[in-house]
């Protein structure tokens, strides 16, 4: 009779920086989607409730009240979100990390999915599950085709992936503190491509758990449409640009082009009628709204081209934060990039 393996432990990392962005009411779904999990938070070493300020006091004290294996951590308000990220790895005592949003919901299986996953070998140290823009209807269905989340790909078993999301990912917690995701960029929340890409180029394999499954929440309200497919664009400028000079000094493969963005949308389409065939009726009522998000995310590209740093200091002082110190500059560029090549070396 075979014995089930051990399972490693582990600290769950829920940011709320997101709420700037979203309804609070998007936090408590998100902890009602973990409390429902068939392998209960309760078994985690922490539950690490990140506070930035985006979400009011009484509203986390109720929270606390209702979700007594929470441990709230304040964060220190100097921190960008990718600090953020790599402060709490630091905090956190499991020996698997795993990320989820305030803004996602997680399947019933997600959490015992995640974890067993490092069960299978030791030398698994990323594991990324799917998400995917939840629901459908005329603004969600054209949020599923143009926005950052694939579409579910049906898959049974893990493969190799080329990426994952900071939203739905776990790692072994050594393992990212050695390969920290690099946090003084020039990009809004393009970190992880640069750092998945990376991870690659060294030898490392990122796995994809299919069956781990997040639903997130689309952009919510007309500013965040409108600012974050810019910012999709601004983002795009800077991945194109530093990953082409990873792949010079990490001799690594070409990365994908505009041509190739735009291949994707038919295998997107496909998988959207596959996972729910209502789009097949939403799409054609869609259509604007698709047309004005790939036109958003090209007007953002060719800002960034002409002012490389204009979007994303405009956008944070339109949320009332400081300035990130990769805001201004791209000079720890060369540096970061100097220690990824050394890693592979």
């Amino acid at each position: 009779m075979s014995s089930t393996p051990l399972l490693p432990t582990f600290s769950i990392i829920l940011e709320t920086e997101n709420l700037a962005n979203a309804d609070m009411a998007g936090l408590h779904r998100a902890l009602q989607s973990l409390a429902s999990q068939d392998l209960p938070p309760t078994v985690a070493n922490e539950v690490l409730l990140l506070e930035t300020g985006d979400a009011p006091q009484a509203y986390l004290a109720q929270l606390a009240d209702a979700y007594p294996w929470l441990t709230f951590c304040a964060v220190p308000k100097e921190l960008s979100y990718y600090e953020v990220k790599m402060w709490a790895a630091k905090k956190a005592t499991g020996e698997v990390i795993v990320y989820c949003d305030s803004d996602c919901c997680y399947e019933r299986s997600w959490l015992r999915r995640m974890v067993t996953s490092f069960t299978a070998d030791e030398q698994i140290r990323v594991v990324a599950g799917e998400t995917a823009i939840r629901g459908a209807g005329i603004y969600r269905t054209a949020m599923a085709l143009t926005y950052i989340f694939p579409q579910y790909s049906g898959g049974q078993r893990m493969e190799p992936a080329a990426g994952y999301f900071l939203n739905n990912v776990a790692f072994r917690r050594q393992f990212l503190l050695d390969h920290p995701i690099p946090t003084e960029l020039p990009l809004y929340r393009g970190n992880c491509v640069i750092h998945a890409y990376t991870l690659l180029q060294q030898g490392e394999c990122i796995w994809c758990q299919p069956q781990a499954r997040a639903s997130h929440a689309p952009p919510n309200g007309l500013s965040h449409f409108y600012w974050r497919f810019l910012l999709i664009g601004h983002d795009y400028y800077w991945q194109q640009r530093l990953l082409g000079k990873l792949s010079q000094r990490l001799r690594g493969q070409d990365h994908q082009g505009w041509r190739g963005k735009f291949r994707i949308f038919g295998q997107r389409l496909r998988q959207m009628v596959r996972h729910d065939p209502r789009h097949i009726f939403f799409l054609p009522l869609a259509l604007p709204i698709i047309l004005v998000s790939v036109l958003l995310i090209l007007i953002g590209y060719q800002l960034t081209t002409l002012k490389p740093h204009y979007l994303l200091k405009a956008y944070e002082r339109i949320l009332g934060k400081p300035e990130l110190k990769h805001s201004n500059s791209d000079r720890a560029l060369p540096a970061w990039r100097d220690r990824a090549a050394d890693r592979q070396g």
